[in-house]
């Protein structure tokens, strides 16, 4: 496999030109602009499987206090003595990320609502100057999720943008766009988020909605004015797709099927240990019992998903040992192309290039049929990832099944179905589960996620299950205040299950903030019946 080291590089080589901005942060390429494994080799890999801090994100994050290659140095003569401290030697030579919100305090007479606008500015990042960590600096203000993440996330923005529609912060929305949009200029894609470790891996494309939802406070020539990016977007997933063939079935994100049918599947540019969770896919790889390559390929495209890590993404449907995520073509990622292509052809219809509009037209036309013939399992009435290794559905029906109702690729019949389904399986007393399997992970049962609730509540009004999306709705904004009046806090994930406890588990322990939280419950608690 490519080990595609350009990929680490192109963020320094190009600047934004989205429009006049501020003083754009420029890089030179040195040993420090590296990803973290890359930049610090058996330090990176020593500290982490020795866990030195509980959680492997925090090393990746700290900040060096001196060159990379003294630091290097240093540890190679020192590490050979006999009373050689890792811990210390890191804190003494590196500082450790700022805590943003540890002087926050919940003012718990203030309704949820009102708690949320307070988080703004506490999530807030004023544009980065040059760094000497980790961070990929961007020239616009953003939000950040909250908790342990203190960079901005890709599919988390979108939802977050939610709530700063609702907030009436179209400023804040703009600024967003124009970092995912310095993002795809100079790096090609949007990476995972804006850290060095995220390069060579994206996150469901959710681009095209945030540019919709600026277009509706602003017009559509919106539209028009982001259609380059758009275009790059779409460009880095159907990257090869004229490749293909009956012989060559597969390219990075691209999979041709036997009737010449093309879909994408979630990938990683990388196939190593993840830098922030190092020890953890080391572990995963040996108990696997296959080669450690193909497990880290596949961790790294699970964590593309968004969805790290689930019940979705395994064979057995119960181990994380037997992931095969890039055997997989989702419902969710394919009907979030279909979006992009329909947005790409708006672009161009009003540009008035009618010959591209067509084109993408057609395309979005091609796999909404395809995603109609492949994921929609008619003996369960859902729609579920197709693993074309086996050319057949996967059997474990999850929330992304909910995604072709949300853009309305599902007929009328298949909707229903779906509803059913949600009514019967995944409604809870807190909203609904993202999946029906209790494995452990994060992203599946007990737990709900913002998200999902968004996704599916509107998708279900799509087709005119208002009831079905209400009851949702309030059991979800219920549950989100509930834990708010307990804990002064809106949280990353929910129990849905068992709405007496605090917030639900995963791979790690639960965050406070929380960006796409706080966005979901304020646009849906302040939107007009």
């Amino acid at each position: 496999m490519k080990t595609l080291n350009l990929l680490y590089l192109l963020p320094f080589l190009f600047l934004f030109s989205c429009r006049q901005a501020p003083s754009t942060p420029s890089y030179s390429e040195t040993k420090k602009q590296l990803p973290p494994e890359e930049r610090y080799g058996s330090l990176l890999k020593d500290v982490q499987l020795a866990q030195v801090f509980p959680d492997g994100k925090t090393f990746v994050d700290c900040t060096p206090k001196f060159p990379t290659d003294q630091i290097l140095a240093a540890y190679d003569d020192q590490k050979k003595k006999p009373d050689f401290n890792l811990k210390d030697f890191v804190l003494q030579n590196f500082d450790k990320p700022k805590n943003y919100a540890s002087h926050f305090k919940s003012d718990l007479t203030k309704s949820p609502e009102e708690h949320v606008n307070s988080l703004w500015p506490v999530l807030t990042r004023e544009p980065d100057a040059n760094t000497n960590g980790t961070l990929i600096p961007l020239p616009y203000p953003y939000i950040v999720p909250g908790g342990r993440f203190g960079e901005i996330y890709y599919w988390d923005s979108y939802f977050t943008i939610l709530g700063l529609q609702a907030a009436g912060k179209p400023d804040m929305i703009e600024n967003m766009v124009n970092n995912f949009s310095y993002l795809l200029d100079s790096i090609g894609y949007i990476p995972n988020g804006n850290r060095t470790y995220f390069l060579g891996r994206s996150q469901p494309p959710f681009f095209s909605l945030m540019v919709g939802v600026l277009a509706e406070m602003k017009g559509d020539d919106i539209y028009k004015k982001y259609l380059p990016r758009l275009e790059k977007e779409y460009s880095f997933w159907m990257e090869g797709a004229d490749s293909l063939s009956a012989t060559n079935r597969t390219h990075r994100r691209v999979v041709r099927l036997g009737d010449g049918t093309i879909l994408n599947r979630y990938w990683g540019d990388r196939a190593a240990p993840r830098a922030e969770s190092y020890r953890e896919d080391v572990q995963t790889a040996k108990r696997s019992g296959h080669p450690p390559v193909a497990i880290y390929q596949n961790l790294w495209a699970a964590c593309e998903s968004g969805w790290d890590f689930s019940s979705r993404w395994f064979k057995d449907g119960q181990s994380l040992a037997t992931i095969h995520t890039t055997d997989l073509l989702p419902a969710d990622l394919n009907s979030l192309l279909y979006n992009l292509e329909i947005s790409i052809a708006k672009g161009h219809q009003l540009n008035g290039n009618k010959e591209r509009a067509a084109f993408f037209q057609q395309k979005a036309a091609q796999r909404k049929d395809a995603i109609n013939n492949y994921n929609w399992f008619a003996p369960a009435n859902y729609y579920m990832d197709f693993d074309y290794t086996v050319g057949e559905p996967t059997y474990i029906p999850s929330l992304a099944g909910v995604y072709p109702l949300f853009f309305k690729i599902a007929s009328p019949k298949q909707a229903a179905g779906v509803a059913n389904v949600i009514q019967e399986d995944f409604l809870r007393p807190g909203g609904v589960l993202t999946t029906l399997k209790n494995t452990g992970q994060q992203w599946d049962a007990p737990n709900g996620w913002a998200p999902l609730q968004w996704m599916c509540i509107k998708g279900l009004r799509n087709y005119g299950f208002t009831k079905l999306a209400d009851t949702i709705k309030k059991r979800w904004t219920d549950l989100n205040s509930k834990v708010y009046e307990n804990t002064g806090k809106m949280v990353e994930k929910y129990n849905v299950q068992d709405i007496h406890v605090e917030a639900g588990g995963g791979e790690y322990p639960v965050q406070d903030g929380f960006g796409w939280t706080n966005g979901v419950f304020l646009k849906l608690r302040t939107e007009k019946k």
